[in-house]
């Protein structure tokens, strides 16, 4: 298993493609392919057929897998898209932190 970055949950913008400068949650991570589902982000048309009595056919909108080298996560207190580090604390554990201001994220 690959180590990303990001994990679901985060807020994060991409900073490159077509939806370049966009905001969203990480709803799904993928760390053997090392993409992530970001919420409104890479929106796709797929065209679903009805499985079951009920369910609704047509053309439906739903997000697809970008990389997660796309995507930055953004600091609750800088407000900007920041480079993520690591810090290992007094106690032995690993808590992230952002690399522009020194917030230390509560995951």
């Amino acid at each position: 298993m690959k180590k990303m970055h990001v994990k679901r949950g985060d807020i994060v913008k991409v900073i490159s493609g077509k939806d370049k400068g966009k905001e969203g949650k990480i709803v799904t991570a993928y760390p053997e392919t090392g993409k992530v589902v970001v919420e409104g982000v890479a929106m796709v048309k797929k065209h679903q057929k009805a499985r079951a009595q009920g369910q609704e056919s047509g053309i439906i909108h739903k997000e697809a897998a970008i990389d997660a080298s796309n995507v930055m996560r953004v600091c609750s207190k800088c407000g900007k898209a920041a480079r993520t580090g690591v810090k290992v604390l007094e106690d032995g554990s690993k808590v992230r932190y952002c690399k522009k201001c020194e917030e230390v994220f509560n995951d």
